[in-house]
C-alpha cells in the first residue's frame, strides 16, 4: 500500500529511547507480547524517543484540564522489525484477512533505512483512553480493527445522545489533546499518534522527519 510520507527523507537526531514513566498508565499485559512478538529479552517494548515521551506527558495534562477523571492508556510503542513481521503474518492468518487488508493496517517491516516503519523509530505509538485507576473506555472499535470503524471520525454524524455519538467525543478527546501536544494522527487509524516521524512531518508540513529506526540498549 502506498504510503504518501515515505519519500521524505529522514535527518536523524539521535535522541534516546526511554522507558516509560510511572504517571503514563500502560496496557498489561503487553497485547503483542502477549501473542508471543519477538521482543529482545530483557527489553521493555514500552519505550518511546525522549522527545516523544515529553510531549506524550504534556498530552495527559491537557487531556485532564479538559477531562480529569480521564488518562491516557498506552497500547503499544516502539516496535522492532521482528515484531512488525510477526503482526503481518499474524495478522495474515486471521480468518477473513486478506493482503490489502492486512496492508492498509501494517506498515512493511522494511529494513531500508529510508522507510522505517513508524514503530521501528521510537516515535509513534498506539493509545486510548481510561478512567483513572479504572476500565477502558469504549471507542466504537478496537485498536488494530480493520475498515472504516478505524477512521478518526467514522462516527461523526452521529447524535451525540446516542452510544456511536460518545464513541466519537471521546475519540475527540483523545485527538484533541495529542494535538495540541504537537502530535499527528494517522489519517486511518484512532488510535495512532506520531512526533518526529516521516508520517509526523507529511502531516504537518515538515521537509524532514527528525527519527529514524532505533534498536533499545
Amino acid at each position: 500500500m502506498p504510503r504518501p510520507w515515505s519519500p521524505l527523507p529522514i535527518h536523524e537526531c539521535c535522541e534516546p529511547l526511554l522507558v516509560l514513566p510511572p504517571s503514563l498508565r500502560r496496557w498489561q499485559p503487553h497485547p503483542y507480547g502477549q501473542l508471543g512478538a519477538p521482543y529482545p529479552e530483557g527489553v521493555d517494548p514500552y519505550q518511546l524517543r525522549q522527545g516523544v515521551t515529553l510531549r506524550l506527558l504534556r498530552a495527559q495534562r491537557l487531556l485532564q484540564a479538559l477531562q480529569p477523571q480521564l488518562q491516557l492508556l498506552i497500547f503499544d510503542a516502539w516496535r522492532p522489525l521482528a515484531v512488525q513481521q510477526f503482526m503481518v503474518d499474524y495478522s495474515l492468518a486471521l480468518p477473513g484477512a486478506s493482503q490489502e487488508s492486512v496492508a492498509a493496517l501494517w506498515a512493511p517491516p522494511s529494513s531500508d533505512p529510508l522507510t522505517p516503519p513508524p514503530h521501528s523509530t521510537g516515535a509513534a505509538l498506539d493509545l486510548s483512553l481510561a478512567w483513572i485507576g479504572g476500565e477502558p473506555l469504549a471507542m466504537g472499535g478496537e485498536i488494530d480493527s480493520l475498515g472504516p470503524i478505524a477512521e478518526p471520525d467514522h462516527f461523526s454524524q452521529a447524535s451525540p445522545e446516542s452510544a456511536e455519538g460518545q464513541w466519537h467525543q471521546q475519540r475527540r478527546w483523545l485527538a484533541e489533546a495529542m494535538g495540541r501536544a504537537g502530535f499527528a494522527q494517522h489519517p486511518g487509524e484512532w488510535w495512532h499518534f506520531s512526533w518526529g516521524d516521516q508520517l509526523w512531518a507529511w502531516r504537518c508540513g515538515q521537509r524532514w522527519a527528525r527519527y529514524g529506526r532505533v534498536q533499545a540498549v
